[in-house]
């Protein structure tokens, strides 16, 4: 590992390039502010699992528990009062290197951060969990490690990337600082250490609703892969649009006026060949197109004409023309195919127009709401009253329309505005049709851990 001195060095030689990495992965946000669009063009029409509303409080914690750290060369001062600071270098580190040297590129990241946590007094010992606690509401309830379905056969070196990940969003924080530390010194392709690791390092918490049943919905999303061009010519004749400048923050005509006038003309950022997948593209929020010309285009949200939104599964339900079983995605193209010439009709009751930016040279997923590359399989949207984010959270549900187990250590790296419950997660299954055909059918039921630092606050205050 590389020592206080070497890293501090080492970040000050790779500020310039890591914060030109940080602006190339914040340079396009994931989704639309508002996302209704994704979850209601799945779940409109189908039966609606009821959601209750419950908060999070802090349970009373042993502060007395203090960590060694022979990191320190300075005076040391107590966990419960530091708050890491990071320099403006140490910020762009990560991102300049954690994701080509795994761990070892989070050492110069994390110096100053251990600077800030370091207390001294006896190693850290393992606690049992705590009592329930009234003001909780129901929303977590202590578990073990034997509570945790699937806790042991799931594979944890491809979940390393998307912890990484976290530590560069949640490195701040002293219980995390800690955690990512701790995590330097494991090896990555040893899945006993990294099974040790989180048990040493985390305490697992059940998610209950306050009824104080623990199973809800848990739902699909991707990021879409297109056909598409730099120019119009063929095939590629449906323009997606960068926002223009002068139109930030105002509320612009509906999609139809938007598309049948010529106000956007000179702002086509890639011409696709498929208008339906491209309605899709801005219900998702980011997405990819294969170019003609070669090469692959990462697509952000750019903006929207902040016009409200309208489902074309409940347009379609509303007309007659689907079932409330054909009222998913797959349902939706299907309909679109069979009826080309109507086209045009679903798609302008929408009033709602995404714009996008182009985010090049960037080969990581889309940036969740934490601020990170979404990690294909690891990654989930939560409601944050609940879950706050960045939460590692092990997830137990089946495949769509499967008895098929996933369950998996996820992250808590995203929102969406539909997402809303204590037991309700949206998993991120990744990019192109597979993933479409995997996140359009999932509507399954589902349980929910949230691991928490040991030390660190539970609930709504571990945000």
């Amino acid at each position: 590992m590389l020592g206080v001195v070497g890293a501090l060095a080492l970040a000050r030689r790779m500020v310039g390039r890591g914060a030109q990495r940080a602006r190339m992965l914040l340079g396009a946000r994931h989704r639309p502010d508002d996302d209704e669009d994704q979850q209601e063009q799945r779940d409109t029409g189908l039966q609606a699992e009821q959601h209750h509303r419950m908060v999070f409080e802090e349970l009373a914690h042993d502060r007395r528990r203090k960590a060694r750290c022979r990191h320190c060369s300075q005076a040391h001062r107590p966990v419960a009062g530091s708050r890491t600071r990071m320099t403006a270098a140490m910020t762009h580190v990560y991102n300049n290197t954690a994701r080509r040297t795994g761990w070892g590129g989070l050492a110069a990241a994390l110096a100053a951060a251990l600077l800030a946590a370091c207390t001294s007094g006896p190693p850290p010992r393992v606690e049992t969990p705590p009592a329930p606690s009234a003001t909780l509401g129901g929303s977590l309830q202590p578990a073990t490690w034997a509570d945790v379905a699937g806790w042991t056969t799931d594979d944890l070196a491809s979940a390393w990337p998307a912890l990484q990940s976290n530590c560069l969003a949640m490195k701040r924080r002293a219980d995390w600082a800690r955690v990512c530390a701790a995590g330097l010194m494991v090896d990555g392709g040893d899945p006993i250490a990294m099974r040790t690791f989180f048990e040493d390092n985390f305490t697992p918490y059940r998610v209950v609703k306050d009824d104080g049943t623990d199973s809800g919905l848990i739902t699909g999303y991707y990021e879409p892969l297109l056909r598409g061009s730099r120019t119009r010519h063929g095939v590629y004749q449906t323009p997606l649009y960068r926002m223009p400048a002068a139109w930030r923050g105002k509320t612009l005509p509906a999609r139809a006026q938007l598309i049948r006038s010529a106000a956007l003309t000179g702002n086509e950022v890639v011409w696709v060949d498929d208008p339906v997948e491209a309605a899709f593209l801005q219900i998702q929020g980011s997405g990819q197109v294969q170019l003609e010309e070669g090469g692959i285009m990462r697509l952000g949200v750019g903006g929207t004409n902040n016009q409200p939104f309208r489902s074309f599964a409940r347009w379609l339900l509303d007309q007659g023309e689907i079932t409330p079983v054909q009222a998913t995605m797959q349902g939706i193209k299907a309909w679109t195919r069979a009826n080309p010439g109507r086209v045009d009709e679903m798609l302008n009751i929408n009033p709602r127009y995404v714009f996008f930016n182009e985010n090049p040279g960037s080969n990581d997923g889309p940036i969740g709401k934490l601020g990170v590359p979404l990690t294909a399989e690891r990654s989930i949207a939560v409601d944050p009253t609940y879950i706050p984010l960045g939460a590692p959270v092990f997830l137990s549900t089946t495949k769509p329309l499967s008895t098929e187990p996933i369950q998996k250590l996820v992250f808590a790296q995203d929102v969406g505005s539909a997402i809303r419950g204590a037991v309700r997660a949206d998993y991120y299954f990744g990019h192109g049709d597979a993933a479409g055909d995997l996140a359009g059918r999932m509507k399954q039921a589902g349980r929910l851990w949230v691991l928490v630092p040991k030390g660190g606050p539970v609930g709504v205050a571990a945000r």
